[in-house]
C-alpha cells in the first residue's frame, strides 16, 4: 500500500478519529509562525484541512494558501469544509511542488514532515519555493516519542518518524535555512527556520 492510499482510506473518519480537537493547542501553534496579512502560504500536507482556518486567520482575506496533499480524497474532504475562500488545492507531493521559485512567505507542515520520504530533499524543495526571508514552520501539537510510537504501528507510516532536535537542527541547516530553531517537548513538536535574504 501507498501513503496516499492509506490517507485517501482515512479521509472519511480522519476528523472524527485522528485530527487535533483541541483548538487552543493549534491556536497556539500558529501564533509561533509569524504570519502577515496578506502573506502567501504553502500548507504542506495539508490533509482535510485542519490548519487551515488558523493560517487564514493571520493573513485575512488578502492572503493566499496553497494548500497541497498527496491523497485526493483528504483535498475533497478540506474543500468541502472551505469552499470559495482563498485557497487553492492542490494533489501533489512535497518532493515536486509545482510552485515558481520565490512564491511563497511562508511553508507549512502542521502534522505532515515525518511523511516525508527524502526529508533533505523536502527541506531543498520548500526552500525554493520561499521568497528570500521567507519563514519554514514545521509543528506538532504532539511531542515527537508520541507521534513515531503511533507511525511504528502503521506498517505504511513505520519509518516515517519526526527527528530528534540536533538531527532536525542538522537537516535545516544544511539545506540552507537559517536562525533555526527546534523544540522537541513531550507535548509538542516545532521547528523553525529562514530562508536567508539576498
Amino acid at each position: 500500500m501507498k501513503l496516499s492510499d492509506y490517507f485517501n482510506e482515512k479521509a472519511a473518519v480522519w476528523d472524527s478519529t485522528v485530527a487535533e480537537k483541541d483548538t487552543a493547542k493549534l491556536k497556539a501553534l500558529a501564533a509561533q509562525i509569524g504570519l502577515r496579512k496578506g502573506d502567501v502560504v504553502l500548507d504542506v500536507g495539508t490533509g482535510t484541512g485542519v490548519f487551515l482556518p488558523y493560517i487564514l486567520e493571520y493573513i485575512g482575506a488578502g492572503g493566499w494558501i496553497y494548500a497541497l496533499d498527496i491523497a485526493a480524497k483528504m483535498l475533497e474532504k478540506a474543500v468541502q469544509k472551505y469552499p470559495g475562500k482563498n485557497i487553492k488545492f492542490i494533489c501533489a507531493g512535497v518532493e515536486d511542488i509545482p510552485l515558481p521559485d520565490a512564491s511563497c512567505d511562508a511553508v507549512v507542515c502542521y502534522s505532515s514532515f515525518p511523511h516525508f520520504a527524502d526529508k533533505p530533499h523536502a527541506l531543498t524543495e520548500m526552500k525554493r519555493v520561499l521568497k528570500p526571508g521567507g519563514v519554514l514552520f514545521i509543528g506538532h501539537t504532539s511531542g515527537r516519542r508520541h507521534i513515531n510510537e503511533i507511525h511504528r504501528k502503521i506498517e505504511v507510516a513505520k519509518n516515517d518518524l519526526l527527528p530528534d532536535a540536533i538531527e532536525m537542527q542538522q537537516l535545516m541547516e544544511a539545506a540552507g535555512f537559517t536562525g533555526t530553531r527546534v523544540e522537541d517537548k513531550e507535548e509538542s513538536y516545532m521547528a523553525v527556520g529562514k530562508k536567508a535574504k539576498v
